[in-house]
């Protein structure tokens, strides 16, 4: 039987396609350009964080804004009304519903900023709470583990960001077709990894943090397996010293600048340390990935392909992927 999570997950180059057709991006964008925010606060938790994550990065590399990571409880639970005057506060959430984001958005726009909402819920009390709305378009997401909403996120904050910026991605309307690609890339030496490894590490560098973020959260919540996720320069602050023939490596990696400085440090571990690669690094094992394209797009890529073989090793480990213990589709945080 298909698990929810497989078949959204499969669902997601559709998702991309409508998200992208049914948002007026330019307009959003020209709003955008006239207000000429001097930074971003990007706040959001789980997968919508991870997401956040890899959009903070092309905000900085596109628009060269500081774009910083929001903390929800200042506002929820210390009360504190930050000044932003003149700010965009960029709040994503797939289900709009946390008491934390929603508090946290209301008091930057008392603080003076331009809220916007990325959602999957347009009527959502965090789009209500907002300024502007981006509706992602995914529809509906049943299971537990968020699939075709985060790449839907990801599509959404790529296309306003190339209205906002001017810098035409032409990789972006080439990603549903390429998703479609990557679904079916042979991925089962990881499959293989998943289903018996303790522990691991999840790698990516630049803007492929935020989707090696992701992916090890999916291990934890569908295949109760504990996944470190860092950025390959933070692993050599430390983590490393954990890498071993117990504790393999997964590098979530695109041809892109960052690919030189995360070689230089995890090459000369593969010889000692077990490791799966999306490029080429000397001494790791393979994962097929599609011709380079658009970087960032090609990350999108690898993280679905990721979710469909978390999803079949949590079936290869007795789990149920739709079914987490202890989880709900909607987590409402305070």
């Amino acid at each position: 039987m298909t698990s929810l999570m497989r078949a959204e997950a499969l669902e997601a180059p559709e998702a991309v396609a409508r998200c992208l057709a049914g948002t007026d991006f330019a307009a959003l964008g020209a709003r955008l350009r006239a207000l000429a925010p001097p930074f971003v606060l990007l706040s959001a938790r789980g997968s919508s964080g991870h997401a956040g994550t890899t959009l903070r990065y092309v905000l900085a590399q596109e628009l060269a804004l500081v774009a910083a990571a929001g903390m929800p409880s200042i506002a929820s639970v210390y009360g504190v009304r930050q000044k932003l005057k003149g700010a965009l506060f960029l709040a994503v959430s797939q289900s709009g519903k946390s008491p934390d984001l929603i508090a946290e958005a209301h008091s930057a726009r008392e603080g003076g900023a331009f809220t916007l909402a990325i959602v999957n819920d347009a009527a959502s009390p965090l789009a209500a709470t907002c300024e502007a709305v981006l509706d992602i378009h995914a529809g509906p997401e049943r299971s537990v583990a968020a699939t075709k909403t985060v790449l839907a996120t990801i599509a959404a904050g790529l296309a306003l960001i190339e209205a906002w910026s001017g810098h035409a991605r032409p990789g972006l309307a080439r990603l549903p077709e390429r998703l479609r690609e990557a679904a079916a890339l042979d991925w089962s030496a990881l499959e293989t990894l998943l289903a018996t490894a303790q522990h691991l590490f999840v790698i990516g560098r630049g803007p492929g943090l935020g989707i090696a973020e992701e992916a090890g959260l999916k291990l934890a919540e569908t295949c109760g397996l504990p996944a470190l996720a860092f950025s390959a320069a933070e692993l050599a602050h430390g983590p490393r010293a954990l890498a071993g023939a117990a504790f393999p490596i997964v590098a979530l990696l695109a041809e892109d600048p960052a690919l030189l400085p995360a070689r230089a440090v995890l090459e000369p571990l593969a010889a000692s340390v077990p490791m799966l690669s999306t490029v080429d690094l000397a001494g790791a094992a393979r994962l097929p990935s599609l011709p380079p394209d658009d970087p960032v797009c090609d990350l999108a890529g690898l993280l679905l392909r990721f979710y469909l073989a978390a999803e079949a090793a949590a079936r290869a480990r007795g789990r149920d992927p739709d079914r987490p213990p202890g989880l709900a589709k909607v987590t409402r945080t305070v």
